[in-house]
């Protein structure tokens, strides 16, 4: 018999993908003994429905032997925090290896987010076993975020991921030699046809009543929570959505939240559908924006950079749209902010949605976005993919200032690439700032806001 699998999910779309692995014959035979571990790494998750909570859960569990809550499992530690030291892991090894029942077995890992918990701490507990990693959407084709633990990158097998942009090949584990193959389109289309059908009843406006077809969708951002946004930023980034549909014609706009969203991202924008005289659909359901798309086929999908975006698109050919990359490209801190190449991906491949409706096709269409993609990911991530250094030089040298938006100068300078400061600039720049700590930081805070008008 196999080894047993545990299989770690967090997100709908995460058990979604893994479903769709699991259809297409990528994670081995159908004999083997399935653990799901299913994590709810909401920042307080007595607030928040778990995966298994949600409609249409069913449909995607039936694929699984066992199912664990690892938030019980470890309560009252939160799975995002939780890393036991070193001496504690054979420990907890065995303690949960009796719990599920798996003393003396072979064990096989398939994580999602495996630089952060709670992937990283299940393939630390499992020491010894083999690892597939799943992707969660468009971070796949970034770089890695942080080194992993000595002795995981080398148990990695292969990385599954969904083909969300054809012919951009992902840039995740790629420094860690791991092979990556793609989920079936098929596969995928078919767990969000199932997952749709389950949930349809829910699938209503507030009232109870049917969504009309082609009622445009637009997908709410948790910026705020992250610390990239204020809450009025963040207000304002939903209002210019909403304002942007109803100036396109629409007067029946759905607007869903992100899960993890307060009230408040959702009062502003109602009072600014009432002065528009337009009819906002709030629909928080807990299900994901993929089934609306299903469902009622926007005319229209926005947002940000929500990789729903992209699989509304893709899937269901859904028009997307999008607002606020430019300034969000401006704001993400620091550089290696992992959340850069899907907002660069959406920037360079969705029309930009205006307040006056107005939608401007993008820049970097089929191939020119692989350039983009590479040099971007070395800016990222210099130190652990060098050999990306030439490629980015090039594209730098042909390609600035046109590209300046998706890089920072600072950056640029200190890795010694084209559109930096000149050297003698940049020395005059380094001396003239002062040494005190918080004297300093003011200084370079300064020179991001000269640097930004200069550009």
């Amino acid at each position: 018999m196999s080894a047993t699998q545990i299989l770690l999910a967090s997100t709908p779309f995460g058990a979604l993908t893994l479903a769709a692995a699991l259809d297409a014959g990528l994670l081995g035979a159908g004999d083997a003994k399935r653990v799901l571990i299913v994590s709810n790494n909401a920042a307080i998750p007595e607030l928040t429905p778990g995966l298994t909570e949600q409609p249409g859960w069913a449909a995607i569990g039936k694929r699984f032997d066992v199912l664990v809550d690892w938030n019980a499992e470890i309560a009252p530690l939160h799975p995002s925090g939780w890393q036991p030291r070193e001496e504690e892991l054979p420990l907890y090894e065995r303690w949960l290896r009796d719990r599920w029942g798996l003393t003396g077995q072979d064990v096989e890992l398939v994580v999602e987010s495996i630089a952060v918990a709670p992937a990283r701490t299940l393939c630390a507990l499992f020491f010894d076993a083999p690892i597939t990693v799943y992707s969660d959407g468009l971070m796949s084709y970034g770089p890695t975020r942080s080194a992993l633990p000595t002795g995981v990158g080398s148990r990695i097998d292969r990385l599954l991921h969904l083909d969300l942009v054809p012919g951009l090949i992902p840039h995740l584990l790629r420094e860690y030699a791991v092979p990556s193959a793609t989920i079936p389109d098929a596969a995928f289309r078919k767990v969000l046809d199932e997952l749709t059908e389950a949930v349809r009843p829910a699938l209503t406006a507030p009232d109870g009543t049917a969504v009309p077809e082609g009622t445009p969708l637009v997908v709410g951002q948790y910026l705020a929570a992250l610390e990239i946004l204020t809450a009025q930023e963040e207000d304002d980034l939903h209002v210019a959505m909403l304002r942007g549909v109803v100036a396109r014609g629409h007067t029946t706009v759905l607007f869903k939240p992100h899960p993890a969203s307060p009230v408040r991202a959702t009062e502003r924008l109602a009072n600014e559908a009432r002065r528009l005289g337009a009819r906002l659909l709030v629909v928080d359901q807990p299900v994901p924006a993929e089934t609306w798309c299903a469902a009622v086929r926007p005319a229209l999908i926005v947002g940000c950079f929500s990789t729903a975006q992209i699989t509304a698109a893709r899937y269901y050919g859904v028009p997307a749209a999008a607002v606020g990359t430019a300034g969000l490209l401006d704001r993400l801190a620091p550089y290696e902010n992992s959340n850069r190449v899907p907002v660069t991906i959406v920037d360079a491949t969705v029309p930009a949605l205006g307040e006056d409706g107005v939608l401007a096709e993008p820049e970097f269409p089929g191939p020119a976005l692989e350039p983009l993609v590479t040099a971007v990911t070395y800016a990222m991530q210099a130190g652990t993919r060098p050999e990306l250094r030439s490629a980015a030089v090039r594209y730098l040298d042909e390609r600035w200032p046109d590209v300046q938006r998706y890089f920072k100068r600072r950056r640029l300078t200190s890795l010694g690439l084209p559109g930096g400061l000149p050297a003698g600039e940049r020395a005059l720049v380094s001396a003239a700032l002062p040494r005190a700590s918080r004297r300093r930081k003011l200084a370079v805070a300064a020179l991001r806001r000269v640097d930004r008008l200069r550009d």
